[in-house]
């Protein structure tokens, strides 16, 4: 199974390469495989690779149950 998150581009830099946030920790990923990002955007991102640029609506969506199965999971049995 795979897994890919939202995270919010944070810097541009050079060579299609960019700074996120995923989930308050700070990333270097490859924006090769999408155009017209700007800081701001939010992208979905696997293995280092942004695939898409998501809508920031459905990025706090799905944002919110990541969060909401952490707390699940954080909760005794």
């Amino acid at each position: 199974m795979c897994l890919a998150l939202p995270a919010l581009v944070t810097e541009l830099l050079p060579d299609d390469s960019a700074k996120v946030n995923l989930g308050g920790i700070a990333k270097t990923v490859s924006l090769a495989l999408v155009s017209d990002v700007a800081v701001g955007d939010y992208v979905i991102i696997h293995v280092g690779y942004a695939l898409s640029k998501i809508d920031p609506e459905e990025a706090a969506r799905t944002l919110a149950l990541f969060e909401e199965l952490e707390q699940f999971e954080a909760e005794p049995a």
